[in-house]
């Protein structure tokens, strides 16, 4: 390791795409690698290349059956694997699968302190249920993770972070009954965004309840409410005793995405980053993964998750 942090790019993450005309473009990887460049943090992180999966790993969170659908339609590369935001297209199985390999691989490289922090850009995506996919996300690299931690490294306290525009759905209904798992979600108020969920009064099930905090935020909400509205998230967090942090830092609640309402600069971005830094290093030794998840303006995403990278860059030692 030459520096603390580490950052995944590479052709692999560049092909989890589904078109040209589709919001999720294969242009989004290297809008964000131009920008990495031109600031000059390639020169400030170790460089990964993406580590493709296994069919094994992927059962930890999504059941056989919805393998076997999606290595199917993989084969023909025609239809929707949901109800109309993510099609199929030939070689999609495998594609998702190098997503799911690069997020896992990236918490390894930081459970056997080979870094500190880690972050990929195409990755995050938290749409997908255990059965299902969903809002352009094949499988649900986020959630493989959180099993992962537990079944390879015996880590069962985990703070799953999430500022996407849209609400970690799939995160959140896989783990709503699991008091182990701090999630906290700030996201665009459902009423107004798709997927529709996220209620503040959506707090956990069973003897979960109570370890999951949702924070519906109004359109057009800014730097000054995010700021406002971190002190309760971070709060919660402390509570919670992490002892690894999974940070999904969509790029969409940046002001000008296409496809929803939100108002933050990437300024919100790297707070977020900057402080989950630092509770990782106060209470788990350090440990932070974060997750490019999405973010249809190119511009938007290219500054916003360097600004992550920035922020992690500066509180690696």
């Amino acid at each position: 390791m030459s520096h603390p942090v580490c950052v995944y790019i590479g052709e692999a993450l560049a092909k989890y795409s589904f078109g040209e005309d589709h919001p999720f473009g294969p242009q989004r990887h290297a809008a964000f690698v131009d920008e990495f460049h031109r600031q000059g943090l390639n020169e400030q992180v170790d460089l990964c290349v993406p580590v493709v999966g296994s069919e094994q790993l992927l059962t930890l969170f999504h059941t056989p059956e919805y393998l076997i659908r999606v290595k199917g339609m993989s084969a023909t590369g025609v239809g929707y694997l949901d109800g109309g935001d993510t099609p199929a297209f030939l070689g999609v199985y495998e594609i998702a699968m190098g997503v799911v390999g690069t997020t896992l691989d990236a918490v390894s490289q930081v459970m056997l302190k080979k870094y500190k922090r880690a972050f990929i850009p195409i990755a995050g995506l938290h749409h997908a249920r255990r059965n299902s996919a969903a809002g352009f996300c094949v499988f649900n690299d986020c959630g493989v993770a959180i099993e992962f931690l537990r079944s390879e490294y015996g880590i069962n306290k985990v703070a799953y972070v999430d500022i996407d525009a849209h609400h970690g759905d799939g995160v959140f209904y896989s783990f709503d009954d699991d008091p182990d798992l701090c999630f906290v979600d700030m996201h665009e108020d459902g009423r107004y965004l798709y997927p529709g969920t996220g209620a503040i009064e959506e707090t956990g099930r069973g003897t979960a309840q109570g370890t999951k905090l949702n924070i519906p935020m109004p359109m057009g909400a800014n730097d000054e409410l995010f700021l406002k509205v971190w002190e309760k998230a971070e709060a919660f967090i402390r509570k919670a005793d992490p002892e690894f942090i999974l940070f999904q830092c969509g790029a969409d609640s940046i002001n000008g995405d296409p496809i929803t309402h939100m108002q933050y600069s990437e300024k919100a971005h790297a707070h977020a980053a900057s402080r989950l830094c630092q509770l990782a290093d106060e209470y788990c030794d350090g440990r932070v993964v974060a997750m490019g998840g999405g973010g249809y303006n190119l511009e938007n995403l290219a500054r916003g998750w360097t600004a992550v990278v920035r922020s992690f860059v500066e509180h690696g030692l």
